[in-house]
């Protein structure tokens, strides 16, 4: 404790990513132009960043790191989107997607590829793509495809992954991030607890990192508002829309309480990035920095 009596956050790096700019997609006439994410998340006060949707920042990576340098900003990971349940048929296609990304995410010098499932109904119309629940045999080819993704990214490139438990993916509950987590090596598979999605399908953050806090790799801090909550799933409503409704809500107004996270993550005694993803697409173009700005005072407060 310092001597204002707020914990010293000292293991925990605080940045954001263009998801808080309402950035979903490389191209969208609804989104912001990459320049001006860069100019505001630096006014905000941020120094970290993610790479957001591949190709939305430029992906030649001297200019890249031109842009980000002469703002201030260094980059803590890259995204990627997989269906590794479905088998050793999709891994060609996987890797070529991986690779591109990795490889601009190792030239800006960071060291995490985040890893989200792919989704199992439509985001926008919510018609069913695949079953949400896996048989004993995609459990299987999703734990192993993982781990060969770990390894592959980690031996090719320096890079760890950490996948991310999402809304309306097969990676949602705490049975089965928690099933997901007894099924991989450790050594090869790392999770990215996104604080907001792990609430909205019913976890809670704190008892996961004081039970699996070995496998935490990556934080992203987002909160849900409870009662836009109950009606999206009381509606069966997809998670774009359910975005669209303002599911996730500005902290501190929402849940999980993100001290108690941070405090446990603190406790963890490891060095962690805690990425904030204000999820708002699409948004106005001049409601991001505000949000942003508020954002980064309430973390702060907290100690980090």
């Amino acid at each position: 404790m310092d001597t204002a009596g707020t914990p010293s956050l000292d293991r925990i790096r605080i940045g954001s990513a263009p998801d808080s700019w309402g950035v979903w997609f490389p191209d969208d006439p609804r989104q912001v132009p990459w320049e001006r994410f860069l100019d505001e998340v630096a006014q905000a006060g941020y120094e970290w960043i993610e790479l957001g949707p591949y190709g939305y920042l430029p992906t030649d990576p001297a200019r890249l790191a031109d842009e980000t340098g002469r703002r201030g900003l260094k980059v803590s990971a890259g995204t990627v989107f997989t269906a590794l349940h479905r088998g050793p048929a999709v891994w060609d296609a996987t890797w070529e997607q991986v690779s591109r990304v990795a490889e601009l995410t190792r030239a800006m010098g960071a060291r995490h590829l985040v890893v989200i499932p792919s989704f199992w109904r439509d985001d926008r119309t919510a018609e069913l793509i695949e079953p949400p629940e896996l048989t004993a045999a995609q459990w299987a080819d999703l734990a192993r495809g993982m781990e060969r993704l770990g390894r592959e990214v980690r031996e090719r490139y320096g890079l760890g992954i950490v996948v991310h438990p999402h809304a309306d993916t097969h990676l949602d509950t705490e049975e089965h991030v928690e099933r997901f987590l007894d099924a991989t090596d450790p050594d090869l598979v790392s999770l990215c607890l996104d604080t907001g999605h792990y609430a909205y399908c019913g976890g809670d953050s704190v008892k996961l990192i004081e039970t699996y806090g070995e496998r935490l790799g990556y934080l992203h801090l987002k909160q849900v508002d409870p009662d836009v909550l109950a009606e999206v799933v009381a509606d069966g409503v997809p998670f774009g829309p359910a975005v669209r409704r303002g599911v996730m809500c500005e902290p501190p107004n929402g849940v999980p309480a993100l001290e108690p996270v941070l405090a446990a993550a603190q406790g963890l005694g490891v060095d962690l990035f805690a990425i904030v993803e204000q999820d708002m697409y699409p948004c106005p173009p001049d409601r991001p920095l505000p949000v942003a700005v508020r954002t980064r005072r309430f973390l702060r407060s907290c100690g980090a």
